[in-house]
């Protein structure tokens, strides 16, 4: 038998006594699930916060970027136009400077053509001329004076000329200023009678000891002069014919000489004749050697 005490200890409805202990317990853990609930509601917003505000920043930055781009893809097509025109316009340049290179190169062409006419025509006019240089000059000179002196200088190189075939004669003013001396200029009116008259000078000189001089030409003034007779040159030709002489000084060539308006050179007896066209040429020669 159990004691009073026993009984009014003991729990007449165990699970409600269960039920009773258990409610406590229940409602703390209601109160903490809550709680927790409510931090990551706040964290869930802030982190959305924070996340709209990066992407909000992210974007401003991705436009920002893209306006850049765009900017420099702008600066881009403007550095393409512009290097487009200005290839355009090079080649349009390029076009005319070839253009007028080839011009020019005709024109020289031209204009070289034009030079050898007027240096055909100029020989053309002097085929027929000679010259007799350092001529002492007299006082009163006239035509006729000269013509004398022409027909001397005939006589003594035995090749008779009259005044018939002299159709024009007149004295060449010396540059240099104070000088007693300068040039004859004879047309006469056929190249046969200039070739005679210098080729008979030539061959006088070589069969004499004593070369032609004033006294020659009938002159009695300063009769020991020397003087000295060649065909009538252009002013090209008498360059050429002075390089050319100055080559020879120096034991390059043995001979020299001109024929009909042109200047050759010979190294000696047995060489080939050279034609000398222009100052290169000589320059070209003086190297060789």
């Amino acid at each position: 038998m159990s004691s009073p005490i026993e009984k009014s200890c003991s729990e007449p409805n165990i699970a409600d006594a269960a039920q009773s202990q258990v409610t406590p317990t229940t409602n703390i853990t209601i109160r903490n699930k809550r709680k927790r609930e409510d931090d990551f509601a706040t964290f869930k917003k802030e982190m959305q916060t924070m996340m709209s505000t990066m992407l909000q920043a992210h974007l401003a930055e991705i436009k920002k970027n893209t306006d850049m781009l765009n900017d420099i893809k702008q600066s881009n097509l403007s550095i393409e136009d512009a290097v487009s025109y200005l290839s355009a316009k090079y080649d349009e340049s390029q076009t005319k400077i070839n253009k007028l290179e080839a011009e020019v190169r005709e024109d020289r062409k031209y204009i070289a053509m034009l030079e050898y006419k007027v240096l055909d025509l100029e020989r053309e006019n002097r085929k027929t001329n000679f010259m007799i240089k350092n001529v002492p000059i007299q006082k009163s000179e006239t035509k006729n004076t000269l013509i004398h002196m022409v027909s001397s200088l005939g006589e003594s190189v035995s090749c008779p000329i009259k005044s018939s075939d002299i159709k024009d004669i007149y004295r060449i003013k010396n540059k240099k200023e104070n000088t007693n001396n300068s040039a004859i200029i004879v047309e006469t009116t056929s190249t046969l009678i200039r070739n005679d008259i210098l080729k008979l000078s030539k061959a006088f000189n070589l069969k004499n000891s004593e070369n032609l001089r004033a006294k020659h030409l009938g002159m009695v003034t300063n009769p020991n002069t020397p003087i000295f007779i060649s065909e009538q040159l252009t002013l090209r030709a008498s360059r050429l014919h002075f390089l050319a002489r100055e080559l020879k000084k120096k034991g390059n060539f043995k001979h020299c000489w001109t024929s009909y308006g042109n200047v050759y050179l010979r190294k000696d007896d047995n060489s080939e004749v050279f034609l000398i066209t222009n100052e290169k040429q000589i320059e070209r020669l003086a190297k060789e050697d």
